[in-house]
């Protein structure tokens, strides 16, 4: 199997954590309590937690696993179909069921159990829980989207991604789980990785923190149940599940690193990995099984992997999660003029003219971009837009947007980004905002249309993105201290890129993202050691922008 380069992963990054500290409590009392419950998780047949996801006004999805027999492990193929009891009421005690039936499951589903509870009201809590025989399992906790036609004051979502289990703990999870000030959670993309023990681990000596089950890169159908399992088998992730529901989307390591429409980085036939279109397809059935989201619009197996789809809160805000994984072509393997090919996508037609119905002004205010890599123009050298068609008329050797430094970003497929931002500004539409995952990194951005002359010209919107979960970054691949290497890359792109206002390519952590009528934040928490399960977190920086501004600016605490 292949280790992961450098390149890819190579991210950058400034802590801004000298702002006063907010401690956020451990929810189970720190590692022992959680080695006191782990007999207790092993015992019962739910031992991999409950999930929720997808909310719509008056539908969500609820999500177990249930272990009916020792032989029935996930990824076996073995044990019986049976029948599962499932319960949703509006307290915690179950004395107001709501909506109650029975899901058939078995080996073929890997005993997973996906329910789409309809008939529900907009804008409420609910509890959920599963049961099989006299066991019960842990109770959920869930909230459907408000009405279409609301007008909430604000919505607000935690949002998380790219959680390596090899790379440490899942603190950023504990201090979401903590909160109880959530709507939902966004995760957009890297849930889980597909190396095996020894590859991208904790730090430059890649030290596995907590070595991946099966050991081995997961690539047969039951490497990925086994590897979805070990997930959700983490204290800190169920707690988070059993919290609030996911809005979730994948990117590249669902599969396999720098995965595109018809293979990725790492994968190689050579090795004995066979064909990569089946080995996505297995990759995506066990999402399906394991993941609280709707696939093709449905929570049915087997009907479709469509995974790009919109959720609406009220008239304040609604949330298109892109796929940029499964429709783009291949990556260039150098900047240079190809990644402003035109005939290159990283969307995909469909999924294009998609986002472009979803960026229209006749939807809700904020139109928020669940963007699983970074759309924000990163460069070096830029040319203005009315001198580069000219040089390259010479010369052929430019992109229209700069030399990138990530073309598998949307810097690689540079036309897309431009119809999207032509769409923008062609149709008036204002409050575009993309939510970001990917970099293991820190970024508030403006979305200029003309990167090279800005801040004169104007902006189709704003970009703000979360750091990773456990992925390593700049000083972990380095193996620099923080605020070193990482402050002086930031400083080059920074004086590169005048439309970038804030990175931190040194922590992890998580954000939180809150929108209201008049503007939307964005707050960033960092972490202290991965290595360590109990580590702190810290509120670090803030930044937000204005409705119809188009423009961010450092505000002076979190929402």
């Amino acid at each position: 199997m292949t280790t992961p380069p450098l390149h890819r992963r190579t991210v950058l990054g400034t802590a801004s954590a000298g702002a006063a500290a907010l401690a956020v409590a451990c929810p189970d009392g720190g590692s022992a309590a959680a080695a006191a419950e782990a007999p207790a998780r092993r015992r019962s047949p739910f031992r991999h937690g409950v999930a929720s996801g997808d909310p719509l006004p008056h539908a969500v999805l609820i999500w177990t696993r249930l272990t009916p027999t020792a032989a029935s492990t996930p990824g076996s193929g073995q044990g019986p179909r049976v029948a599962v009891r499932w319960e949703v009421a509006t307290d915690a005690a179950f004395q107001r069921v709501v909506r109650r039936g029975t899901f058939q499951t078995g080996p073929a589903r890997d005993h997973t159990v996906k329910v789409d509870v309809t008939g529900l009201e907009p804008a409420t809590w609910y509890h959920y829980r599963f049961r099989y025989g006299a066991a019960t399992s842990p109770v959920g906790r869930t909230r459907t989207a408000p009405a279409a036609d609301a007008t909430p004051d604000h919505v607000r979502f935690g949002v998380v991604s790219c959680a390596n289990l090899q790379a440490g703990w899942f603190s950023a999870y504990r201090g979401l789980a903590a909160r109880d000030d959530l709507h939902a959670v966004l995760h957009l993309g890297d849930y889980l990785y597909e190396y095996g023990p020894g590859q991208y681990g904790y730090g430059i000596s890649d030290r596995d923190i907590r070595p991946h089950v099966p050991a081995h890169e997961m690539v047969s159908l039951a490497d990925y149940r086994q590897r979805h399992a070990q997930y959700k088998q983490d204290p800190d992730l169920q707690a988070l599940h059993a919290k609030y529901p996911w809005i979730i989307t994948w990117d590249d390591h669902e599969v396999a690193n720098d995965a595109y429409r018809d293979g990725a980085e790492n994968h190689n036939t050579d090795l004995g990995e066979g064909s990569f279109l089946k080995r996505r397809a297995r990759a995506h059935r066990a999402y399906d099984e394991w993941m609280p989201v709707r696939m093709d619009g449905t929570a049915r197996l087997g009907d479709g992997d469509r995974l790009f789809r919109r959720l609406r809160f009220g008239r304040l805000a609604e949330i298109s999660m892109l796929d940029l994984r499964s429709y783009r072509d291949a990556q260039v393997p150098f900047p240079g003029p190809a990644v402003s090919d035109p005939d290159r996508s990283i969307t995909g037609r469909q999924q294009l003219d998609w986002l472009k119905q979803s960026l229209s002004r006749g939807r809700a205010q904020w139109k928020i971009i669940g963007n699983p890599v970074m759309i924000a123009p990163v460069d070096f050298a830029a040319l203005p837009h009315d001198l580069v068609d000219p040089v390259n008329d010479v010369t052929g050797l430019i992109p229209r947007d700069g030399i990138p430094y990530n073309v598998d970003q949307w810097d690689g497929y540079t036309d897309d980004r431009r119809e999207v931002f032509e769409h923008i500004r062609d149709h008036q539409v204002t409050d575009a905002l993309f939510v970001t995952g990917d970099i293991h990194s820190g970024w508030a951005c403006e979305l200029p249309y003309d990167a090279s002359t800005y801040p004169v010209g104007d902006s189709a919107g704003v970009e703000f993105v979360c750091s990773s979960v456990t992925s390593n970054n700049l000083k972990d691949i380095t193996g620099t201290p923080p605020h070193s290497t990482s402050t002086v890359v930031e400083g080059i792109i920074k004086a590169n890129n005048r439309h970038i206002k804030y990175l931190n390519f040194d922590d992890h952590g998580f954000s939180v993202l809150d929108v209201t009528p008049t503007r939307a934040q964005m707050d960033w928490y960092v972490i202290g050691d991965r290595a360590e399960r109990d580590t702190p977190i810290t509120w670090s920086v803030s930044y937000a922008t204005k409705t119809g501004t188009g423009r961010v600016e450092q505000v002076s605490e979190p929402v």
